[in-house]
């Protein structure tokens, strides 16, 4: 998939723009407090995240919030207008632990090993992100003995025993929505 096109898509961006208005929804924060279910997923001060398909940063701006000064946030996304969208909320917020970036997920360019936590909010089941390709480099980017935290919807879709026969992953624990994997050692 060639993310920079795809980011740029004017049909893409359209799209974007129009789930945008659901996704900074008040009753989307009423459904789904993003405190909450950051600290199910295992988000704690200080740690270092990557937060894939952050959108329009529904959770980006609370997750930086909670990591603190000692924390960093990469959120991480391929569409071009939530990229912008995100950086001008991260600027305007004042917060200094946060890179957004355009990325393709399947192929972060992120040094390996470098975060604590992988967060997988809403992106799954995706066509665009093939199990089989985005679990070994979530797996490649996490630390040894560290987590990932999904939030699946609008359905499951078998993802989480997916992830279990990748042999990459162990469930630890499933909080609603919320399901947390830790990372097998290779």
């Amino acid at each position: 998939m060639n993310t920079e096109k795809l980011g740029k898509s004017r049909l893409m961006n359209f799209f974007a723009r129009l789930g945008g208005i659901a996704m900074e929804s008040r009753l989307r924060h009423l459904l789904f407090d993003p405190v909450t279910t950051l600290r199910d997923a295992g988000l704690k001060p200080g740690q270092t995240v990557l937060e894939v398909g952050c959108g329009t940063g529904f959770y980006t701006l609370p997750a930086a919030r909670i990591l603190g000064n000692s924390g960093h946030l990469i959120a991480m996304d391929p569409l071009t207008d939530y990229v912008k969208r995100v950086r001008l909320k991260v600027d305007a917020a004042g917060l200094q632990n946060v890179d957004v970036i355009q990325r393709d997920a399947l192929q972060t360019g992120l040094e390996e090993g470098c975060a604590d936590l992988v967060l997988l909010f809403g992106v799954l089941p995706f066509p665009t992100l093939p199990l089989e390709k985005l679990l070994p480099e979530m797996h490649r980017v996490l630390k040894p003995d560290r987590q990932m935290g999904i939030w699946l919807f609008p359905t499951t879709a078998g993802v989480p025993g997916a992830i279990e026969k990748s042999g990459m992953f162990f469930e630890i624990s499933k909080n609603g929505r919320v399901y947390r994997y830790a990372r097998i050692q290779s």
